[in-house]
């Protein structure tokens, strides 16, 4: 079978997802530091942090939804062009009394995110091919630590030479180069629900999840990593600055070269990830990040220096990468096409909600435990989830592509008893 990078279609999914990307991190990096030179304020940074993170939950069933009825490639332009259109107000931002549009514009952009990533992530199997799912998220992660790389260092350097008349500038050109890319037919749409109730719809994705042996337990893990996540972005800031006695710079350069061990580690995924099942990709990567996590914590106890560190991240950079792999692939590897937009965004939205919980676990841990004792519990979280994967995997049911073939007969008789079909009915009764 044809690796992905053969296929033309992924390959202009592949490039436009790295200009997408560039163009997200662009706005990740500088928004908030706008924010924090307009008000100095620390609640208003995080403020604007917190707003990346709620239109994914607040927008799951209808994301999910879109990605499903409609051509998805279509749906990924038309996000492109609301990305374009809604970053144009930046251009207003003189002073403080203008913070509320910058916050605006984060809100958008993120409500703009929440419906491209499930409509990416279900074409993706699509355009990369049967089979290719971990070597496609592997080459995926590349473009993602590419753009971290570039969009990172461009939307500081805009900010600082030219404003957010520069950082929109940028901004606007990496999106017009996605838009080209994407342009075009990427083969024949995946038809879907069409029509009808959007709840009804949704809980389709969600009968599909209760039903698949196999997405019950990677949402299990997903739910138990993001908590570990969540803590992660809480105590980085604090381990770099606390522990490491870094500042601002410091904290830049640590979280920015994990890049350096996510290029690698994608392009081992894309050379080698036919050879491994999703599970397992996801189960080792799960106990790889949290043992390197370990590891990475508690060398603090013997040094500081940030060198040493600077290599210890850009290691653990490796690990974070396989997990995301693992985690797209195992979904999209158990999912039915049909049904792949609503079941990503619905475990995007479970996610981002894990991650605010473990913001808040951050919080009550740091005080009791220390800053490294509570990464040290954020460290065993990764293992346990990549323990449960391991195992829990050998009782979950097999892929749908690797089922054998039933009696039509049978299958006509079992669609009457389908978990989708069911809740459609309950559904539609509700109503």
């Amino acid at each position: 079978m044809s690796t992905p990078l053969r296929r033309p279609a992924f390959v202009r999914l592949w490039l436009a997802s790295l200009f997408s990307e560039t163009a997200e991190w662009i706005l990740q990096v500088s928004l908030p530091l706008l924010v924090y030179r307009l008000t100095g304020s620390a609640s208003s940074t995080a403020l604007s942090m917190a707003l990346g993170l709620l239109p994914v939950v607040a927008l799951s069933p209808v994301a999910g939804v879109l990605a499903d009825r409609l051509d998805r490639r279509r749906v990924l332009c038309w996000v492109v062009a609301a990305q374009a259109v809604a970053a144009v107000p930046l251009l207003l931002v003189r002073d403080a009394g203008q913070t509320g549009v910058v916050l605006a514009v984060v809100a958008a952009q993120a409500a703009a995110a929440a419906v491209f990533e499930p409509a990416r992530n279900a074409l993706v199997p699509t355009v990369a091919g049967a089979g290719n799912e971990v070597a496609a998220n592997g080459l995926m992660s590349v473009t993602a630590n590419l753009a971290r790389l570039a969009g990172a260092g461009l939307g500081g350097v805009l900010l600082g030479s030219g404003g957010p008349a520069a950082v929109l500038s940028g901004y606007l050109i990496a999106l017009a180069a996605a838009f080209g890319l994407l342009l075009g037919r990427f083969g024949t749409p995946v038809p879907g629900a069409r029509g009808g109730s959007v709840v009804r719809d949704w809980a389709g994705g969600l009968a599909e999840i209760g039903g698949n042996a196999r997405l019950r337990l990677v949402g299990a893990a997903v739910a138990v990593m993001s908590v570990a996540q969540g803590m992660f972005v809480v105590l980085f800031v604090l381990f770099v600055t606390g522990v490491l006695a870094g500042g601002d710079g410091e904290v830049g350069l640590l979280r920015g070269v994990q890049a350096v061990g996510g290029l690698a580690a994608g392009a081992a995924l894309a050379a080698w990830g036919r050879r491994v099942a999703p599970a397992k990709v996801l189960g080792w990567g799960g106990v790889a990040m949290g043992v390197v996590s370990a590891v990475l914590w508690n060398s603090s106890h013997l040094t500081t220096a940030l060198a040493v560190f600077a290599g210890l991240f850009a290691v653990a950079g490796g690990p974070a990468v396989v997990v995301g792999a693992g985690q797209l692939a195992t979904v999209q590897a158990a999912t039915p096409s049909e049904l792949a937009g609503r079941v990503l965004s619905t475990v995007f939205a479970g996610g981002a909600l894990c991650q605010v919980a473990g913001m808040q676990l951050a919080a009550v841990l740091a005080g009791p435990l220390g800053v490294v004792g509570a990464l040290d519990v954020q460290a065993g979280l990764f293992v346990v989830a990549g323990v449960v994967v391991l195992y829990g995997g050998r009782r979950a049911e097999p892929l749908r592509d690797q089922r054998p073939a039933r009696d039509p007969r049978r299958q006509r008789r079992d669609r009457r008893h389908d978990p989708a079909r069911v809740a459609a009915g309950l559904a539609a009764g509700g109503r």
